[in-house]
């Protein structure tokens, strides 16, 4: 079994997208986004695949989860996570980049969390990122705080945390 990873820009009520669209916008987090998941596969469900503006991310295995069978050009459709994480090599870190069912689904098998805490609460959300605080026991590895600037209209933290063993 692959290790793996979880990647999310969140609010602080835990908000991630308001109709299938990311909430913010965030130069660093993009960033961060691209150099942790580039080189590996990345697992969506068929809405995140169909809110990326250029379909399938460069440099990276792009898996979407459906069970319908949909048109998803430059990435290989799995029915159901089992099944994807199968597919990868044990050796490898496979990222679910969501949206808010499949951050549900595999939360609980999950190993680490990279996320992005954005100090706001946005009025309108739809979707969210589980309480990872109360599914299992998670330990902070890593706190890197930024601070709002003229790229970034909101203050956030690079936060890690790993799996309780």
């Amino acid at each position: 079994m692959p290790k793996l990873a979880m990647i999310a820009a969140i609010a602080e009520n835990r908000a991630i997208g308001n109709e299938n669209k990311l909430l913010y916008w965030l130069p660093d987090d993009l960033k961060r986004f691209k150099q942790l998941t580039t080189g590996h596969t990345i697992i969506m469900g068929r809405n995140t695949f169909r809110s990326l503006p250029k379909g399938a991310l460069p440099n990276r295995r792009n898996i979407v989860l459906s069970r319908r069978g949909a048109e998803c050009p430059g990435a290989e459709l799995f029915p159901s996570l089992e099944e994807a994480l199968e597919s990868c090599t044990s050796e490898e870190t496979v990222y679910i980049i969501g949206g808010e069912k499949l951050y549900s689904y595999a939360l609980p098998h999950a190993d680490i969390l990279y996320l992005t805490e954005i100090k706001d609460t946005p009025e309108q959300a739809d979707a969210f990122f589980p309480d990872w605080k109360a599914i299992g026991a998670w330990q902070e590895s890593e706190r890197e705080p930024h601070a709002k600037d003229e790229k970034h209209s909101f203050e956030f933290d690079f936060t890690t945390y790993i799996k309780a063993q």
